[in-house]
């Protein structure tokens, strides 16, 4: 079969693997590759019997484990959609995604609530020992809607159907089986990198220990008493393994290798991770709508990953474009593009946006801005957007400041970033107060927007001001308050 798709991948990872444990749950216990199999055969024909057929979209609002794991693969065995929206945020942005998805059947935690043993997970969505009808090959066929929120507007979910998926697991694993160790994962299971990647995990035949929520603590335990080679994760989880004060007490002699993605690390952060971990380090680069993109080996030179997003992963190209879409030399600062097999087929029910967000000859847009330097690695230099990275997530800065707006004490906000030892970026909201004898907190600016906005978006600092600084068209000038901002901790 050219085109493997994820059902295909799971049955054969079943067959080679059997009773080998796939996974380790949140709650202790274990499932093999044989169980991954039968489980979601079994909750495949309970999706069925609730009227989910191929095409329909199954939207999935639940934290990482057993639960999500096995109805995504339950659905990619109907033929029907995945949907995975990220269990963190708020109840408003929940229900927006959910809206824009339109799902046949939405599964939370309610109704598909954690299960102490490996018998009674889902027990109320599968009909056992049942399986669903093979599916015939068909590289069109779409299997995942990965949600990245836009500043503006509804949110937009990236499409990515099997020829992308089984692009991105011949990018990672080759025609190899096995081979994999012992690792953790630690972020939501809606993101990329899970619904991307799970056939190229199920090939490697490792144990993944989940971590339904991440914490330094609990993650140092594991590597340590689980003898883990690889540390995963997004370069605020390093440092904060790193600040963690029983750091040194444990044992990390078996970490060889350290892989960072999810936003740029800094020089010293990862020098710091390489000299106390004793670890190579190696960094990924990409955005929701491309996949995959570039990133640093472990062999490179040291400096790769501290002064750049590395090189273009086989088959990716990168173009570098001015604000009218036309290509620049490398050497110039342009908009990072990237084309390869691997890019969504395009935004789930919006074409508008679907063809704003694609080039003419093909490449997607990250919003990134950069230049290639004479080595051929790609230099990041800003962002063409306001969207910051605080610990892995983005953040748009229009998203808190509509929230944070409508406070009682706020006259005007503007929220940007400011740079984080651990989180990498972090919000400061600059307010101009009502009243200026009484301005608000930032504990008051939290606790007001947090039924309406994910944690990770809520303000980190309060910068108070007389008056916003603005650009000649009267626009909220940010650079100006970056700069005023970065003055104060000088």
């Amino acid at each position: 079969m050219s085109l493997p798709g994820l059902p295909w991948t799971i049955a054969e990872a079943a067959r080679r693997f059997a009773d080998r444990t796939a996974y380790v749950t949140p709650l202790g216990w274990s499932l093999s590759y044989a169980d991954v199999d039968r489980l979601s055969d079994e909750v495949a024909v309970g999706l069925s019997a609730r009227g989910v057929s191929a095409g329909d979209v199954v939207a999935l609002v639940l934290p990482a484990g057993p639960e999500y794991l096995l109805t995504y693969a339950a659905a990619a065995k109907l033929g029907a959609i995945t949907a995975g929206v990220n269990d963190r945020l708020s109840e408003r942005e929940r229900d927006a995604i959910l809206a824009v998805a339109g799902p046949r059947l939405v599964v939370t935690s309610e109704t598909a609530p954690p299960s102490a043993s490996l018998e009674g997970v889902l027990d109320d969505l599968r009909t056992r020992g049942a399986a669903p009808p093979e599916l015939a090959p068909d590289p069109e066929r779409p299997v995942a809607i990965i949600f990245t929120s836009g500043t503006t507007g509804l949110p937009k979910g990236a499409l990515y159907c099997t020829r992308q998926l089984a692009f991105i697991t011949q990018t990672d694993v080759g025609d190899s089986w096995d081979g994999g160790g012992r690792s953790f994962s630690g972020t939501s299971f809606a993101h990329l990198g899970f619904m991307t990647k799970l056939a190229g995990s199920l090939r490697r035949g490792g144990t993944t220990f989940i971590m339904e929520r991440w914490h330094a603590r609990p993650a140092l335990e594991l590597l340590a008493r689980e003898h883990m080679t690889t540390v995963a994760g997004v370069p605020t989880q390093l440092a904060l393994m790193l600040r963690d004060p029983s750091f040194d007490d444990f044992d990390l002699s078996s970490v060889q290798y350290i892989i960072a993605g999810g936003g740029p690390i800094t020089p010293g952060l990862a020098d710091e991770a390489r000299r106390r971990f004793g670890a190579r380090l190696a960094t990924r680069y990409s955005c929701t709508e491309a996949g995959i993109g570039l990133g640093t080996a472990f062999d490179d030179p040291d400096e790769d990953a501290i002064i750049s997003v590395g090189r273009p992963h086989a088959s990716v190209d990168v173009s570098l474009r001015d604000g009218a879409g036309a290509a620049v030399s490398g050497a110039d600062i342009g908009e990072v593009c990237l084309r390869s097999p691997a890019v969504m087929s395009g935004y789930w029910r919006d074409p508008e946006q679907t063809r704003a967000a694609f080039t003419a000859d093909g490449f997607v847009r990250t919003g990134d801005l950069g230049w290639i330097d004479d080595r051929g690695r790609l230099r990041l230099v800003g962002r063409s957007k306001e969207m910051y990275v605080r610990g892995g997530y983005n953040v748009y800065p229009v998203e808190i400041e509509s929230v944070l707006s409508t406070h009682p004490s706020v006259a005007a906000v503007a929220v940007v970033p400011r740079p984080d030892d651990v989180m990498g970026e972090i919000g400061v909201a600059a307010v101009v107060p009502r009243d200026r004898e009484r301005p608000p907190s930032l504990a008051d600016l939290r606790d007001f927007a947090a039924p309406h906005i994910a944690r990770y978006k809520l303000p980190d600092a309060v910068h108070v001001v007389d008056a916003l600084p603005l650009t000649v068209g009267e626009k909220v000038d940010r650079r100006a308050l970056v700069d005023e901002i970065s003055k104060l901790l000088t």
